[in-house]
């Protein structure tokens, strides 16, 4: 039982951050849509600019073909107004891991569960979520060490199941 319950919320593949992730082999593993998380994946919480970087990130994404949406618990204008100006449709107030905001995700996309990868800096939210619905999930490092108090608390559980799994280069 303990191993079935640690085994939906391991990721797929964990990088450093999304930058990391390697797209191409995204692409033959047969992956052509993203649901993606907000605060602390793409940007830090509470930080409404997006760097340049993450930016030319999601230009790449476009230019490889894959669809991609923002799936965020977070329910502030803010997070909005990131998914205008990357030109990215945003589903929000998600309340992951439920899979309704997942399947949205997915009618948004237009695709099936096979065809999509979830990425999140959260194994309880992001990455259970996803498993749930059988998708590929990657786990990044979080971009900042801000987070709401209860979010805090599991970051300490998320540490414990996390402390033998390496980092994809």
């Amino acid at each position: 039982m303990r191993e079935k319950f640690l085994k939906i919320l391991l990721p797929d593949k964990y990088y450093s951050s999304v930058n990391q992730i390697n797209l191409i082999n995204l692409k033959k593993e047969g992956v052509r849509g993203l649901i993606i998380d907000l605060d602390n994946t793409i940007v830090p919480r509470k930080d409404e600019i997006v760097t340049e970087e993450i930016k030319d990130w999601f230009k790449l994404l476009s230019s490889l073909g894959f669809r991609v949406c923002l799936v965020s618990n977070n329910w502030s204008s803010r997070a909005s107004k990131i998914a205008e100006e990357l030109k990215i449709p945003l589903i929000a107030p998600a309340g992951k891991p439920r899979r309704k905001a997942f399947r949205r995700g997915l009618e948004l996309l237009g695709m099936e569960v096979e065809q999509v990868a979830v990425i999140g800096d959260q194994l309880f939210t992001d990455i259970l979520g996803g498993n749930l619905l059988k998708m590929k999930t990657i786990l990044v490092s979080p971009m900042s060490s801000q987070d709401l108090f209860h979010t805090q608390l599991l970051r300490k559980l998320e540490r414990r199941i996390l402390r033998n799994i390496k980092l994809e280069k």
